[in-house]
């Protein structure tokens, strides 16, 4: 059994603030933007699998090129 004087301490122990203070919340903007971003990176993965006629390819590899494209990155066609 723990002593009394350990179960005392231990609650009035600080808890650890799980919250970074530091960081930015996300503004209206920030989450308008990424959600504008999103129907872009879907859009263009849409029109890219249209393009083959929704035959063969790779869903996730569409998603992948179109956020490449959506971010303006050059692709590497490797």
């Amino acid at each position: 059994m723990l002593h009394q004087s350990v179960i005392s301490k231990k609650k009035n122990e600080a808890k650890p603030n799980l919250v970074n203070k530091k960081s930015p919340s996300m503004s209206l903007e920030s989450i308008e933007n990424e959600d504008a971003r999103f129907h872009m990176i879907s859009e263009a993965a849409y029109y890219r699998a249209l393009g083959r006629g929704f035959e063969g390819g790779d869903h996730v590899r569409d998603w992948l090129i179109s956020e490449v494209e959506v971010a303006g990155l050059p692709l590497d066609h490797s």
